[in-house]
């Protein structure tokens, strides 16, 4: 019995051959992609993949400025990640953080600088050449679409909110 879930091991559901053989994969990519993109980032711009989707966020929202709890929702991050994130970036030059007005509580916006704007334009073609070496051109047009399938049926199981940016 599983003190967690109160299930036992005959009540799983457990995965068959071709199920297992797809999770391994997948869990092969979630694990290694995201240390690939991250090197080529500190390698190229000096900049983490986290610290990369935070100003990828801000340069394409309006006035390249949201409320920190919708970025940390946007980049899957804890506030706290995303604070510590957005000081360094801050530091840098990168963001400015400020108190939302005509809200109640303590809520805080952050604000793509020029500078910011500059080094997201600067690093995004680096970051999709990689992109796309590392998973689009190993795969056929067919391939893209089920992978967009795929990403489109198991997104609302990940996000039920629906604080991800959406598909075009």
């Amino acid at each position: 019995m599983s003190a967690r879930h109160g299930s036992t091991v005959e009540d799983v559901r457990w995965l068959d051959a071709r199920e297992l053989d797809a999770w391994l994969a997948l869990a092969g990519l979630m694990t290694r992609l995201p240390a690939l993109l991250d090197a080529q980032l500190q390698r190229d711009a000096a900049l983490t993949f986290f610290d990369y989707m935070v100003l990828a966020a801000l340069s394409g929202a309006p006035d390249r400025t949201m409320r920190m709890s919708e970025l940390a929702a946007r980049t899957s991050a804890s506030l706290s990640r995303l604070s510590h994130a957005a000081a360094r970036l801050e530091q840098r030059g990168h963001l400015t953080r400020s108190r939302c007005t005509g809200g109640t509580g303590r809520a805080t916006n952050a604000t793509l600088t020029p500078s910011g704007l500059d080094k997201i334009t600067a690093t995004a073609p680096g970051h999709v050449r990689a992109v796309r070496e590392l998973i689009f051109d190993a795969l056929s047009s067919q391939d893209v679409a089920a992978l967009t399938r795929i990403g489109e049926r198991v997104r609302p199981r990940l996000d039920p909110q629906g604080t991800l940016p959406h598909l075009r």
